[in-house]
């Protein structure tokens, strides 16, 4: 995990941190409960809120089982693309 947090700050990096707001909150709670049977928690539907909120649609994560099955949009349609491949 260090090496990665390593290349998020790296200034250099083509990652980018977005800090989270309350809007993301409440819409992390939204996708929380529309994928319910995923269990995502409070970390994986903030991820999939700021990634929509961005319009930004390629999110690092080793989480492939939750966030393969995760559609954002206002009709839940946009399906996210997963790094590292």
């Amino acid at each position: 995990m260090q090496a990665l947090l390593g290349d998020i700050f790296d200034p250099r990096s083509r990652y980018e941190f977005e800090p989270a707001t309350p809007s993301d909150l409440a819409r992390a709670m939204e996708f929380d409960s529309k994928f319910a049977d995923l269990h995502l928690g409070l970390v994986d539907g903030l991820v999939a809120a700021v990634a929509e909120r961005r319009r930004v649609h390629r999110v690092l994560t080793t989480d492939r089982a939750d966030f393969a099955a995760v559609r954002v949009g206002d009709r839940y349609n946009r399906p996210l693309t997963l790094l590292p491949r």
